[in-house]
């Protein structure tokens, strides 16, 4: 089932009508909160995650036979069997908008954690609120690197950060080059949030670093109506390697945007975001065979693990299409912090984050290509490691690295 963007949004506001009693749950219940846009210019990407939240449910509700946390019993076994009820708030990409729907979920709901937010921006403030309530706070899916280096006490992130993510990139770069392939200099494409900013300095840094000229590093304004001026820029620094940082709205017109102008580099490497997203790709993947993306998730990893298969059709039921960059990292979230709290044994804020900090989980225990789920003094999970992915024959395959490859890479972009 494909929802369309009318479709998404009608669909939040009936969540957003049907959550609006708080307080009304069962007494074998554990009530999480999840903070993501269900309204805006990425409503459908809120949808997504609660389709990816909702199947982590299942299976932690529900016997399962799948080879994952907490699947094999019905309901939390450390909390006497209870079951999870997430309460969904929508923020619509407003990082104020975030930090009251989450003081509203931990003041009037009563939620022992908070899962969310897509926007690190909506993260940072989310977090922030979490820590001066003493709740934790699962950073499902945001990149920024700084999130993690506030000195937050409740802050998890479980999946990598744009500074692990753009290092993949680099090292694929590298590769080719001692392959013979010449690609000397770089345009960064971000908006001028914390998500772009964060990830254009990580680049330059890495630039500088592996001895890459960075010919355009163009900053816009996020959902601008118009980047023809942008894209000017970057046509007019001719660099072998366009590097956007940019969610959906913004990247299908960008995408675009270098069709009517007749740019086209070597390559497109982008920092996920709206380029793991099918609603870009159903409108503008005629122009981008063979861009590639970084990613968490690889649904090759089915062919050497049938549960992540078996997940991915789970998710599929529901959403209509496949678990992606993502889904996938909102999927895993849901379960780590689903663990941790059977764990603890407890609703207790404090006893909640105890058992966080004491998380390892064993890669081939998720449906991710990782080492596991530990976290540092940070807060971060160091050993998840990334892959890169291109967008061929109108589906990705992962190219990179090398040890979970299953096709080399298509250099220069055919799209």
């Amino acid at each position: 089932m494909k929802l369309n963007r009318r479709e998404a949004l009608a669909g939040a506001a009936a969540l957003a009508a049907s959550l609006g009693a708080s307080g009304a749950y069962a007494a074998d219940e554990i009530v999480v909160g999840a903070v993501f846009p269900m309204s805006g210019s990425t409503a459908q990407t809120g949808v997504d995650a609660r389709n990816a939240i909702e199947t982590a449910l299942a299976i932690v509700n529900e016997k399962t036979d799948l080879d994952l946390p907490l699947a094999k019993d019905a309901g939390l076994t450390g909390l006497g069997g209870k079951k999870i009820k997430v309460v969904y708030a929508d923020h619509q990409g407003d990082p104020q908008k975030g930090r009251a729907e989450a003081e509203r979920l931990i003041t009037q709901d009563k939620v022992s954690a908070v899962i969310g937010c897509y926007h690190s921006s909506v993260s940072a403030t989310v977090s922030q609120t979490c820590e001066r309530y003493a709740v934790p706070f699962m950073c499902a899916d945001s990149s920024s690197p700084s999130l993690n280096k506030r000195g937050l006490k409740f802050f998890f992130r479980a999946s990598a950060h744009d500074e692990m993510f753009s290092a993949a990139m680099f090292d694929l770069m590298d590769s080719l080059r001692k392959q013979g392939q010449k690609i000397e200099t770089l345009a960064l494409f971000h908006e001028d949030t914390i998500f772009g900013t964060d990830s254009a300095n990580v680049q330059t840094k890495l630039a500088a670093a592996r001895g890459y000229k960075i010919v355009a590093d163009v900053k816009y304004r996020a959902n601008s109506p118009s980047l023809t001026s942008e894209v000017q820029q970057l046509k007019s620094g001719g660099a072998d390697v366009l590097m956007p940082s940019s969610y959906t709205t913004d990247g299908i017109l960008l995408v675009r945007t270098m069709a009517e102008l007749g740019y086209k580099p070597k390559a497109i490497i982008a920092q996920a975001a709206g380029f793991s997203e099918k609603a870009l790709y159903d409108a503008v993947g005629d122009h981008l065979e063979g861009a590639i993306t970084r990613g968490s998730f690889s649904l090759d990893l089915a062919t050497k693990r049938p549960m992540v298969g078996k997940v991915n059709d789970l998710f599929k039921k529901t959403a209509g299409k496949d678990l992606n960059d993502n889904t996938s990292r909102e999927f895993t979230a849901m379960i780590t912090l689903a663990d941790a709290i059977n764990r603890a044994g407890s609703t207790d804020g404090e006893k909640i984050r105890g058992a966080l900090a004491a998380t390892d989980i064993p890669g081939d225990k998720t449906i991710m290509p990782w080492k596991r789920v530990k976290f540092d003094e940070t807060g971060q999970n160091n050993d998840c490691d990334p892959v890169l992915l291109q967008y061929v024959g109108k589906k990705f395959v992962t190219i990179f690295p090398e040890s979970g490859a299953i096709a080399k890479p298509l250099w220069p972009m055919k799209g």
